[in-house]
């Protein structure tokens, strides 16, 4: 979720589940079906088995237009300056 740049509420509408089932089952206090994993995995566009061979893998099998570019957001507008000055 976080190298894609999705919540828990964004992963929930796209398997199909509540955010709540989601944080249960990410917390482990709920199990993840396989049916769930099988989902998730389509979601994000991996196999089932990279999904469950850890979040390492599955991360690295995450198809480059499916991973969130990193770092501040591209406006092109300038941050103003911390003490005031420009």
């Amino acid at each position: 979720m976080t190298t894609a740049g999705e919540s828990q509420t964004a992963l929930a509408a796209a398997v199909g589940v509540s955010q709540a089932q989601v944080s249960r089952r990410q917390a482990g206090t709920a199990a993840w079906s396989l049916a769930d994993c099988e989902a998730v995995a389509a979601h994000y566009g991996i196999t089932a088995y990279d999904l469950l061979d850890g979040p390492t893998r599955a991360v690295e099998a995450l198809p480059a237009e499916r991973r969130r570019i990193p770092g501040p957001p591209t406006s092109g507008a300038r941050p103003a300056a911390v003490d005031g000055t420009a």
